[in-house]
């Protein structure tokens, strides 16, 4: 049975339109049925509870961490969210998180927050073509520290263009253990628990025939 937490954050998504159905063009250019993008989920209260599912997600991957950091820009909030959830925990993490320009003035720099140190869990929003994900990397590993893990709301098993998952790629690549919230067969499964999604289920099986890992 899928955890609680799990189910918590579909709900969440699919109440705050996070999740819609339909077609959509990705960066890839492929026409998917569906668009997940967490910037719809734009309250306080809504931002608590999504951090306590990040916050869960992270206890239950297993994956030890001394800091958190979050790419700009989706990131940074959710870094942030997340990090006070944890502390509802009595886990006490610090972040970081980056400038998308250097500033040239005051502490200069691109990275904020508390200094990166020994093992950093990464927190972003769906991974695409990794990009961001390489850039905090970078950054973490220029700053001493140790990328450890990687921890997102949704990975969308799909093929990318080595035939490999975003995910997937980064695990081989870096050794990180990258963790989602949710994969896509999760998002079917709750979605077959409720009415009115039987077209945009017939939809999704056909994208992930074609295009899922």
């Amino acid at each position: 049975m899928m955890q609680a937490y799990k189910q918590d954050f579909l709900a969440l998504a699919l109440e705050h339109k996070a999740l819609k159905f339909g077609e959509f063009t990705l960066k890839s250019r492929r026409k998917s049925p569906y668009f997940f993008n967490l910037g719809a989920i734009a309250s306080g209260a809504a931002m608590a509870h999504l951090g306590e599912c990040y916050a869960q997600a992270l206890l239950d991957s297993g994956i030890a961490c001394d800091c958190l950091f979050g790419p700009a820009y989706k990131g940074i909030p959710l870094v942030t969210a997340t990090a006070c959830a944890l502390a509802n925990h009595d886990i006490d993490k610090p972040f970081a998180y980056n400038r998308k320009e250097a500033k040239d003035h005051g502490e200069g720099g691109t990275l904020v927050g508390a200094p990166l140190t020994g093992d950093v869990v990464i927190i972003d929003d769906v991974i695409t073509a990794g990009t961001a994900v390489r850039q905090a990397i970078t950054l973490i590993k220029d700053a001493g520290a140790r990328p450890a893990g990687l921890l997102v709301a949704l990975d969308r098993q799909e093929r990318g263009p080595q035939d490999q998952s975003a995910m997937h790629a980064l695990k081989s690549e870096y050794g990180l253990r990258a963790h989602a919230i949710c994969t896509l067969a999760e998002v079917m499964q709750f979605l077959q628990g409720i009415d009115g999604y039987d077209n945009a289920l017939k939809d999704i099986a056909a994208y992930r025939d074609k295009y899922g890992v």
